[in-house]
């Protein structure tokens, strides 16, 4: 069991929770400056849109494989230097990113160094903020992640801003050095905390720290998980195609500056997303109380109603229209990101939680990965991006019929079966 260290001032956790929560953001910016500025780096480099897609899923694909070692270093190493060292270099490629001149040097440092160094930054992350905030941990959680929804929106906008006065190279560079001054301010302001466990409670299982591979037998076995990781990689390839290619959507079809659409096609999905999150949450723990089988419902709900937003987008040529359907996918979205670890903790063993959860991640990010090249190619042979809408949304459909069936079948079994009921 995790105790707060009552020696140490209250303000600590809470100065914890600020600078991981600016790591954070500068994760999810450094992401979200590829996808804004990317027909500037297309046309730099004389790309294909199927080549461009391409960078954009090895840095995915590379992501995805490296987790589970980000996983394993979180666990035995200093989750301090784990999360400093990450944030470091992943900054330092990419400013280095904004200084390359050929195909082979963005792949190189986008996807290999960039996608590497931040996939051991995610488990070291909410391991080091789960110590600090125990009584507090839900709201510090909360507050967390907020990071993420800020960081794609003010990214969106700030590296158009930048690209437009000064290059695209320019916002590599300017938020790259803004990781390395945070890195840096890390290092001296960052402690580790020692876990505190009670004694003689744990089972051997428990008491050995778990294999790589032993995350992904657990989910891989359990049809709950199982299904629920099949159904979080349909959402990430879908998450990760549009938030690839919509920036470049709004530039090419609306004729927006790289400012104009970073911002619009961040601002109104990820607003609503954080409004749709909040209701998401409240409304699972209540529901769940009296029925378990809600937050699989609410999932199944999300992916549909998230879906007709995507049937839409590619109909209509009017912004207002648009931007309602930017903001209905993201509130819809939501309901799916509320329930996703709380579903996958029931039916997981408690001392494989983190592995399960790199597991997951791991397939849903491989299968992610696919997006960008995979639209990137549809786009060139249909003439545009209207007709990939109707493809993502179809996979939704069929994601939230798994999630529903799964509801009414194996998740109370699953359930009852690791809680011993």
């Amino acid at each position: 069991m995790l105790t707060d260290n009552h020696k140490e001032p209250s303000w600590v956790k809470w100065e914890v929770l600020l600078l991981l929560w600016m790591a954070y953001l500068l994760n999810q910016g450094d992401r979200q400056v590829f996808n804004t500025v990317l027909p500037s780096i297309r046309d730099a480099l004389s790309l294909t849109d199927t080549q461009i897609g391409l960078i954009a899923t090895l840095f995915n694909l590379f992501y995805a494989f490296m987790v589970p070692l980000g996983g394993w270093a979180g666990d035995r190493f200093s989750r301090k230097w784990v999360v400093t060292c990450s944030i470091l270099f992943w900054s330092v490629a990419t400013m280095f990113t904004g200084m390359a001149s050929s195909v082979f040097a963005i792949v190189l440092l986008r996807s290999v160094a960039t996608g590497g160094g931040e996939a051991f930054f995610g488990p070291a992350n909410y391991s080091l903020l789960g110590q600090y905030h125990v009584r507090t941990r839900a709201t510090a959680m909360s507050i967390h992640q907020t990071a993420y929804y800020i960081g794609v929106i003010l990214a969106g906008w700030l590296a158009g801003v930048i690209a437009d006065k000064l290059g695209w190279q320019y916002s590599f560079v300017i938020f790259g050095a803004a990781g390395i001054v945070w890195g840096i301010l890390m290092a001296a302001r960052l402690k580790d905390k020692p876990v505190q466990m009670t004694s003689g409670t744990a089972s051997p299982d428990e008491r050995q720290k778990p294999g790589i591979l032993d995350g992904f037998r657990t989910v891989f076995t359990t049809p709950t998980a199982a299904m629920l990781t099949l159904a979080f990689s349909g959402l990430i390839f879908v998450i990760t195609g549009y938030m690839t290619w919509i920036p470049s959507y709004l530039q090419e079809e609306f004729g927006q500056s790289q400012a104009e659409a970073g911002f619009h096609s961040m601002f109104w999905t990820y607003v609503a997303a954080f409004a749709g999150v909040l209701i998401a949450g409240v409304l699972s723990d209540r529901l769940a109380a009296r029925n378990r089988k809600a937050r699989m419902l609410l999932q199944a709900l999300g992916l549909a109603g998230g879906s007709i937003p995507l049937f839409i987008m590619g109909s209509f040529s009017n912004l207002v229209v648009l931007y309602v359907c930017f903001a209905l996918w993201g509130f819809f979205r939501a309901f799916f990101d509320a329930n996703t670890y709380s579903i996958l903790y029931d039916v997981t063993p408690k001392h494989l939680h983190a592995s399960c959860s790199s597991a997951m991640i791991t397939t849903g990010f491989a299968v992610g990965a696919l997006a960008p090249v995979l639209l990137g190619a549809m786009k060139e042979s249909l003439g545009g991006l209207q007709g990939t809408f109707q493809v993502l949304g179809a996979i939704w459909v069929v994601c939230g019929l798994v999630m529903a069936t799964v509801a009414f079948s194996s998740y109370q079994k699953d359930y009852n079966k690791i809680n011993r009921i």
